[in-house]
């Protein structure tokens, strides 16, 4: 399964346990717009870490998070190896 696929789960994933109706997620979808507070972010981001290995947002020390759905996903896959 791709990057995108996995997070894209994930998110879907996390809204259920969280009770949050997502809209329908395309890149241009803002994150604000998901619906997902801030704990839903950060189990979002657990999730991913456990699963990918990796969290984009703190190995590097000019991060900035992501604003839109594509940003996030483009965060973890251009993660260097």
């Amino acid at each position: 399964m791709s990057v995108r696929l996995r997070i894209i789960s994930a998110m879907r994933q996390v809204a259920e346990e969280q009770k949050v109706t997502l809209p329908p997620l395309d890149d241009e979808l803002s994150l604000h717009e998901t619906g997902f507070d801030s704990l839903a972010f950060a189990i979002l981001v657990a999730r991913l870490e456990d699963d990918l290995g990796v969290d984009p947002f703190t190995i590097s020390e000019d991060a900035t998070f992501p604003l839109t759905i594509g940003d996030f996903i483009r965060a973890y896959e251009n993660v260097p190896a």
